[in-house]
């Protein structure tokens, strides 16, 4: 066959695999859904991933007037990360095996970084759980305060984790490390390889890179009146005027503000007197909710997540989904930025908040170029493929992934920010 594989390769296209296997980190701890490629297709990539039903109960035998229909709310899933590698060689560089392999190495290195900074990123950037300390990281303090919050919001109480910057994840080592009262052995492993492990039940994990975020500036303020609507009813489907129905993404939420001028996409906020709720049980849990900026859209409107979902005007969706509840109603209550020093994002989230969607290359095997193909156990589809060149006796390479990674439930997932001017 034309541009057969050798041996080398193929033991190398294995050793490649194994790699991935090992570098992928993060998206070792998303949940993953598969998909059909034919479908996907028909779709431009995207499908809808519905969310789960929040029920209400009643007291009482009769429940002659609550009967009512509900609504599940959904989210756009694409898969719309293709990471590729090139790379080319002479006939004479293919002398040596052992170069190949190291360019392979470090394909494969790059691909499962592009992986791990993609699950990190959706998170970083949409992840609307926000918790702020005054220090630097120090340890239990500060994943317990993640657990309490999750535990208010009534999210599940496990598959929980936490991916910190190597300067945070180390500052909590340090503080392990110089404890008197924990186990000997989790001391030393602290002390020898910087292992924090499992802390107030959520697994912690240390990242060699992490998103920054800038300082938030300006006085801004909203109206929380039930007049301004500027609360938010989901919808399952809406219909255009033609009669068309279509799905509806209910994470964000277009608001207007006094101004926009000083606000970036990924400040963090809160607004006064708007607490929230427990998903669930809807109490509220007397801590101010928080929201992230998604997209500044004009001088004085902004899109944001989650959406305001108090329930002001009653809605068998609002009650379904609310998230917050309002004390003090003001047409200028005012937004509180939490991102007041910049600083490394560090992420957490509960494993089916976020998902990794893998997708498949329909790349032809007999047009001239060899391909080889893997799957990773986490479902990702590996391609390599080379092509000879017969006028510059050069050989083509590529190592290529297609993926996405979406956030599903903003609300599950979140932020922890060290040494700010305020703890949240």
């Amino acid at each position: 066959m034309a541009n057969e594989f050798t041996k080398e390769e193929k033991v190398a296209f294995d050793q490649i695999l194994v790699g991935f296997e090992d570098a992928q980190v993060l998206s070792k701890i998303v949940k993953k859904y598969s998909t059909d490629g034919t479908s996907m297709e028909r779709t431009n990539d995207v499908i809808w991933r519905p969310q789960p039903y929040i029920m209400e109960s009643y007291d009482g035998e009769d429940q002659t007037s609550n009967f009512a229909d509900k609504v599940q709310c959904s989210v756009p899933a694409t898969i719309g990360f293709k990471k590729s590698v090139p790379w080319l060689m002479s006939a004479l560089e293919l002398r040596d095996a052992v170069q190949e392999g190291r360019l392979g190495e470090g394909a494969k290195q790059k691909i499962a970084s592009d992986i791990n900074v993609a699950v990190n990123n959706v998170i970083a950037l949409q992840g609307t759980l926000v918790v702020t300390q005054t220090t630097a990281a120090a340890g239990f303090v500060d994943i317990a305060k993640i657990d309490t919050l999750m535990n208010e919001l009534g999210i599940i109480n496990y598959d929980r984790y936490v991916a910190l910057s190597s300067l945070a994840y180390n500052g909590m080592a340090a503080n392990l490390a110089n404890r008197s009262d924990m186990s000997p052995s989790k001391v030393l492993t602290a002390y020898d390889k910087a292992y924090v492990g499992n802390i107030a039940g959520m697994e912690t994990f240390k990242m060699d890179y992490s998103n920054r975020i800038a300082v938030a500036a300006g006085t801004v303020t909203i109206s929380t009146l039930d007049a301004a609507l500027q609360f938010y009813a989901p919808e399952a489907t809406s219909t255009a005027t033609t009669g068309e129905v279509s799905n509806v993404g209910y994470r964000y939420q277009q608001v207007t503000v006094s101004d926009t001028t000083s606000v970036v996409a990924g400040d963090a906020f809160t607004i006064a007197t708007v607490y929230s709720v427990h998903h669930i049980t809807k109490a509220s849990t007397g801590r101010l909710k928080t929201f992230r900026v998604i997209s500044v859209d004009s001088g004085t409107t902004m899109t944001v997540s989650p959406p305001i979902i108090s329930n002001q005007v009653s809605s068998q969706s609002g009650t379904q989904y609310q998230n917050c509840t309002i004390g003090t109603k003001s047409g200028t209550s005012a937004l509180v930025f939490l991102n007041s020093v910049a600083a490394n994002v560090n992420v957490f989230w509960q494993k089916g908040a976020i998902e990794l969607l893998p997708g498949r290359y329909a790349v032809p095997e007999n047009a001239g170029a060899s391909v080889m193909r893997g799957t990773t156990s986490n479902g990702l589809e590996i391609v390599m493929t080379k092509q000879f060149d017969i006028n510059t006796l050069k050989t083509k390479f590529r190592i290529d992934c297609y993926f996405g990674v979406v956030n599903l439930s903003p609300e599950r997932s979140g932020i922890i920010l060290f040494s700010q001017s305020a703890a949240t």
